[in-house]
């Protein structure tokens, strides 16, 4: 993140302290914590501000209705400040879900020298949630495959994404995906650049591919529909707050 250095601990040099509130899964940013005893989740530096997630309690809402949701607060920060919070939503859920230990049942201890919940009984190590997914643009000469999937919020065609499994090689789960979702077979696999995606722990690892072989074939419990699309004639894709877009964005810039 250009200008945020994630730590553990405040820089001794730092003039001023932010913090991110993280009511449910939204935000609400202010220059001091609503309460000094709630949970909090140090984030890092930006700049000379050291940042803070504050674990809101349910029920409470320091901000009186006006937090945001992470989608909404993409298009009124920027993209560093929209990172930072995406970064303080994942670490103060990550602190809600790990206070007892997944093994015994013991509550879990935060350690000062990693980011990680430790059980006193046991041992067991919890680190933050974060799931591979793997997301590619899929050209076939000048064309490039967009689909719409079945959780998409409205009518929108976007590059082809799925989790990656135990064992597999993130080339691999895209192989694999692109064939469960619409039944083609892909090669040339390259990597173009990755993104934390906070919907809720992902970290979203893009690729171009080629096709192969293979006619569209849509899985309906994935896919409501997939085709072949030119540079000049391409339906509704994805805003700027994903790197969908600029994967796209950057196949369209090469026509």
């Amino acid at each position: 993140m250009s200008g945020f250095n994630p730590a553990h601990t405040p820089s001794p040099d730092a003039v001023e302290h932010r913090y991110i509130h993280v009511i449910g899964a939204s935000v609400f940013v202010d220059d001091r914590p609503a309460e000094d005893h709630w949970d909090r989740h140090f984030l890092g530096m930006q700049g000379d501000v050291a940042v803070w997630g504050i674990d809101v309690p349910h029920g409470e809402d320091p901000s009186y209705g006006a937090a945001t949701d992470l989608y909404s607060y993409f298009g009124r920060t920027t993209e560093t400040d929209w990172l930072v919070a995406g970064r303080a939503v994942q670490l103060v859920e990550w602190g809600r879900t790990h206070r007892f230990c997944g093994r015994c049942g013991t509550a879990t201890e935060r350690q000062a020298n990693e980011r990680s919940m430790k059980c006193p009984a046991c041992g067991l190590l919890a680190f933050p949630r974060l799931a591979p997914a793997m997301i590619t643009l899929v050209t076939r000469g000048d064309e490039a495959l967009l689909a719409r999937g079945v959780a998409f919020r409205g009518p929108m065609y976007s590059c082809l994404a799925g989790f990656v499994e135990p064992g597999e090689s993130l080339e691999g789960a895209v192989i694999r995906e692109v064939r469960e979702e619409v039944g083609i077979e892909v090669g040339n696999v390259q990597y173009r650049g990755s993104q934390p995606w906070p919907f809720p722990h992902s970290l979203m690892v893009g690729f171009r591919a080629e096709w192969v072989s293979g006619d569209i074939v849509c899985d309906p419990a994935e896919i409501l529909d997939a085709q072949w699309y030119t540079r000049d004639a391409l339906p509704n894709i994805p805003p700027g707050i994903s790197i969908a877009r600029k994967l796209i964005d950057a196949w369209v810039a090469e026509g």
